[in-house]
């Protein structure tokens, strides 16, 4: 389809940026190594010990009013259109925090032909109304080693309605053999079956380690193993 035959969002709906950047790599995940745009919102309702966007989230360390701007979504639609990249992705901090303004962001991309990924922390479960086609959702529910308490980051209704919804996908963040054991019983318990096990890090040599410490279980399992493909190439570089 056109361009001018996509339907353009309103300029009252906005959203709470923290960055755009691209084009680059989709570097986790089953899209690992396509060209991508990232859109990342500000603000999550987790507070992850080795979580690598805390300028999203994190008022001890960070001034949020300086590290988010109030953009619209109209903005955020004409930039992602004037790039001929296929794969958009709504990262964060947690975008469904805002997804009320969310269809409003997707429905013109996916007009447009564009593919879309959300990438959520599975606490918040998605309005019909962004259960769209061609739009996934990279769910990557939180680990005892995030440091949150399970009550938090675990939330049977969402996980839930994620599953069902066939539109998701589960990455998991994992160190070691503990964590694929916690892993497993979630995996079962919200009948997860397109699971990731990418492991933990924010250096080549930490993130290939941990891989190779899982490897052999992962692949035992019948889940599929994704490396942090934007940290082997820059690091633990911002907008990457």
């Amino acid at each position: 389809m056109t361009a001018t035959a996509v339907s353009a969002p309103s300029r009252a709906a906005e959203l709470l940026l923290a960055e755009r950047f691209g084009p680059t790599l989709q570097g986790e995940g089953p899209s690992i190594g396509q060209s991508a745009l990232f859109i990342r919102l500000s603000r999550c309702n987790l507070s992850c010990t080795w979580c690598d966007t805390p300028y999203t989230w994190d008022s001890a360390r960070f001034d949020l009013r300086q590290q988010s701007e109030r953009t619209s979504v109209a903005d955020l639609v004409a930039w992602a259109l004037a790039h001929p990249v296929p794969l958009i992705v709504i990262t964060g901090g947690e975008p469904l925090l805002q997804q009320r303004h969310l269809p409003a962001l997707a429905e013109p991309l996916l007009q447009a032909g564009r593919r879309l990924e959300i990438e959520t922390n599975g606490t918040v479960a998605p309005d019909s109304a962004l259960l769209l086609a061609g739009l996934r959702f990279n769910v990557s529910p939180k680990l005892a080693n995030a440091g949150v308490p399970a009550d938090r980051r675990i939330k049977s209704a969402a996980l839930e309605a994620l599953s069902a919804s066939g539109k998701a996908v589960f990455k998991f963040v994992a160190r070691d053999a503990a964590d694929l054991a916690d892993l497993a019983e979630l995996a079962e318990r919200f009948a997860m079956r397109q699971v990731w096990v990418m492991p933990e890090g924010v250096t080549a040599d930490d993130v290939l380690g941990c891989a190779q410490a899982l490897a052999e279980t992962v692949i035992a399992r019948g889940w599929s193993l994704s490396l942090r493909l934007h940290v082997l190439l820059w690091g633990d570089e911002r907008g990457r």
